[in-house]
C-alpha cells in the first residue's frame, strides 16, 4: 500500500544566457519519496530532495574582476501523481509522473558570511539570501520488486522553474554582480534507490466462481438446415443448435430420416436425398447415467424438408437474324435456355466459321469477316452452322443449331489510268508496262471482265486530227496491246474485254499512271510521247469487273469490240 524510497544521484542544471550568465554547478542529490498506492495503476507521491548546486556567474561584473561564485543548496519539495503501466503486485512497474515542486535555493552560511566581508563589497553581494521558487517536475522510471518488502527504483525527471535571484540586484550597474529576474531554466535529476514496501503484497482478487447450476431438463435444441434450395442428389447438412445438459454430461445424438436411423453420434447430420419430395428429420438426445444420476432423454422438434427435383437444362429457339447476309455484315443470335432451381447454367455459342461475339450470353452476335472464301472474281456463298450449348454445374448439356448463309461478291479492281500526250492515241512505254505487267497478269482469272473507258481533254476538241474519235482510238490501241498476241503484245481473250469512250466526260476520279514516280521507275519515251500528271484528262481507265455484278458508274454502255477492228491494228509499236 505504501512505498518509501531512499535515493541518491545527481542534479544537472542549465544556465541562463542573459546578464552575467548565472549557472548552478552540477552536484549530488539525495532524498526520500513516499508513495501511497490508492488505486490499481495510480499512486500519490510526496518527495523531498536535497542537492548541492553551487551558484556561479559565467562573466565578471567588471573587466579585471574575478567571476563571482558562492555555495548554494537546493531543498526541493514535490507532490506528484504516479501513473504505472502494470497493476499493483507486479514485479516490474514502469511509470510516468508529472507534478509541482517548491524549490528553496539557500546560500550556505559560509557563503553568506563571506559576502559580507569588506573586501567583497565591490561585488554588491552583501545581502545574499535564500530564494523560494515554484516549479514543475516530470519524467518516469521503473520499480522492481526484489522481495515482498524490498525493491529497486530508477528515476529520471526534469525540473522547470524561474532562476533564483538570491536577493541580488536585478539590473546591471557599476556596483557589481546582478541576476536578470523571471528567467526560466531547466534541470535534470537522475537517481537510483531502494524501495521499502509497507503492508501486504497486493494480490488481485480471484474471479467469482460461477454459481452451481441446478440440475435441470436435458435440452435437445432445435434443428437447422440453413438457407437455400434443397435439391435431389445434393448433400444436405442439418445441425442441432442449442442442445445442452445442465449437469454437464456428454450427450449422445440419435438421428432419423423418414423414420429410418441415419448418421452417427454427432450434433450434425449430412445425407444426400435420391429423390424429390418431403423428408422428415428427427433427433433424440440422451445423457448417460453418471454419479448416480438417472439417464435422461430429450427430443427435438421434427424438421420437415422440401427437396426439389433436379432437371437437366434445355435449350430451344436458336435463331440468326438475318439468316442470309453479305460478307462483312453481322447477324444477331438468340436462344431460350432453361435450367432448374437445383442447377446453375452456363451458355456458349460456337460456329463452324466466322466469329461469335458475347459468346457466353443468350443474345450474341455473328460476324462474317473471318469466313474464308477463294480469292479471285468468282461470286461465292457458304452456309455456316451456329450452335448454342447450355451446360449446368453437374455437367449435363443441351444444344440447338441454326444456319447462316454468307454471300461473297468480289469487288471491282481499278488499275492506274493510261495517260496520253496531247492529240495522240499512241500507247507509250509507261502505259504498255501497266497493260502488260499489271493488267494482263490479273486478267488470267476467267471470272473477271476487263473494261476500258477512253477520254480526251477539252483542249484537244476541235484542234487535234480526228478529235471526235481520239477517245476511241486510245481505247482500241490499249486493247490491241492486250490481245494482239504478236511482238511485245499480250494474248488476252478479246471476248472478255469491253470498252466505252466518253469524250470529255470525266465522272471517275483521276489515277494517272506515270512512270518516274515513287510507284514506278522511269521509262524512256519517244520524243513527243512524254506525259505528266498535268495530262491526266487525256486518259483511258482500266477496270477488272467480276462477272455477274453491276459495272461501276463510270461506264454504263461498255460493249465488246469487233475482232475485225482489232485485227486491223495488230500490235501497236
Amino acid at each position: 500500500m505504501v512505498e518509501i524510497n531512499l535515493f541518491g544521484g545527481g542534479s544537472f542544471f542549465r544556465g541562463v544566457s542573459e546578464g552575467l550568465g548565472g549557472k548552478h554547478a552540477n552536484g549530488g542529490a539525495f532524498g526520500i519519496r513516499v508513495t501511497e498506492n490508492f488505486w490499481k495503476y495510480v499512486g500519490l507521491e510526496q518527495g523531498f530532495t536535497y542537492s548541492v548546486n553551487n551558484m556561479q556567474f559565467q562573466s565578471p561584473a567588471r573587466a579585471g574582476d574575478p567571476r563571482y561564485a558562492f555555495g548554494s543548496r537546493l531543498f526541493q519539495y514535490s507532490l506528484n501523481p504516479v501513473f504505472h503501466f502494470t497493476p499493483k503486485g507486479s514485479n516490474v512497474r514502469p511509470y510516468v509522473t508529472a507534478g509541482v515542486s517548491a524549490l528553496d535555493w539557500r546560500p550556505t552560511d559560509r557563503a553568506q558570511a563571506i559576502s559580507k566581508l569588506p573586501e567583497n563589497a565591490r561585488f554588491a553581494a552583501t545581502q545574499v539570501r535564500s530564494n523560494l521558487q515554484a516549479g514543475i517536475n516530470y519524467g518516469g522510471g521503473v520499480k522492481m520488486h526484489l522481495t515482498d518488502h524490498i525493491g529497486l527504483r530508477f528515476d529520471a525527471r526534469a525540473i522547470t522553474s524561474r532562476f533564483p535571484t538570491y536577493g541580488l540586484p536585478d539590473t546591471a550597474s557599476a556596483a557589481g554582480v546582478y541576476i536578470v529576474p523571471r528567467k526560466l531554466f531547466t534541470g535534470m535529476q537522475t537517481t537510483a534507490g531502494i524501495n521499502f514496501y509497507l503492508g501486504r503484497k497486493y494480490v488481485p482478487p480471484p474471479p467469482t466462481p460461477p454459481a452451481p447450476q441446478a440440475l435441470g431438463e436435458l435440452n435437445a435444441g432445435r434443428l437447422d438446415a440453413g438457407s437455400g434450395t434443397l435439391c435431389q442428389g445434393r448433400a444436405i447438412t442439418i445441425r442441432s443448435v442449442g442442445a445442452s445438459d445442465p449437469a454437464g454430461r456428454q450427450m449422445t445424438y440419435k438421428w432419423k430420416v423418414n423414420g429410418q436411423p441415419m448418421g452417427g453420434n454427432s450434433p450434425e447430420l449430412q445425407f444426400t436425398p435420391d429423390r424429390a419430395g418431403q423428408y422428415m428429420v428427427e433427433l433424440d438426445v440422451e445423457a448417460p447415467n453418471t454419479d448416480g444420476m438417472p439417464i435422461r432423454t430429450a427430443k427435438a422438434s421434427t424438421l420437415s424438408l422440401n427437396v426439389q427435383e433436379y432437371k437437366a437444362p434445355t435449350i430451344a429457339g436458336c435463331t440468326a437474324i438475318p439468316a442470309q447476309l453479305a460478307y462483312g455484315q453481322q447477324a444477331k443470335l438468340s436462344a431460350q435456355a432453361t435450367g432448374s432451381p437445383c442447377s446453375e447454367i452456363r451458355f456458349k455459342w460456337t460456329a463452324t466459321e466466322g466469329t461469335v461475339t458475347n459468346d457466353t450470353m443468350a443474345n450474341a452476335g455473328f460476324d462474317t469477316k473471318s469466313v474464308r472464301f477463294e480469292q479471285g472474281g468468282k461470286i461465292q456463298s457458304k452456309t455456316v452452322t451456329v450452335t448454342g450449348t447450355v451446360t449446368d454445374d453437374r455437367g449435363a448439356t443441351a444444344s440447338c443449331t441454326t444456319s447462316v448463309k454468307v454471300d461473297y461478291t468480289p469487288e471491282s479492281i481499278r488499275f492506274s489510268d493510261l495517260i496520253f500526250s496531247k492529240g495522240s492515241a499512241r500507247v507509250n512505254n509507261c502505259a504498255k508496262r501497266i497493260l502488260l505487267e499489271e493488267v494482263a497478269a490479273k486478267a488470267a482469272d476467267p471470272d473477271y471482265e476487263i473494261v476500258l473507258v477512253g477520254h480526251y481533254d477539252q483542249d484537244e476538241a476541235g484542234t487535234a486530227r480526228r478529235a471526235s474519235t481520239l477517245d476511241r482510238q486510245r481505247v482500241m490501241n490499249a486493247i490491241a496491246v492486250l490481245t494482239a498476241g504478236t511482238g511485245t503484245c499480250a494474248r488476252v481473250d478479246a471476248s472478255r474485254i469491253k470498252a466505252d469512250w466518253v469524250g470529255t466526260e470525266q465522272k471517275s476520279n483521276f489515277q494517272p499512271g506515270v512512270c518516274g514516280t515513287s510507284a514506278r521507275t522511269a521509262t524512256d519515251e519517244r520524243a513527243g510521247s512524254r506525259v505528266s500528271t498535268a495530262d491526266q484528262n487525256r486518259r483511258v481507265e482500266i477496270w477488272l469487273v467480276p462477272k455477274g455484278i453491276k459495272t461501276p458508274d463510270a461506264f454504263g454502255s461498255a460493249k465488246e469490240v469487233p475482232a475485225s477492228d482489232l485485227k486491223k491494228l495488230g500490235c501497236p509499236r
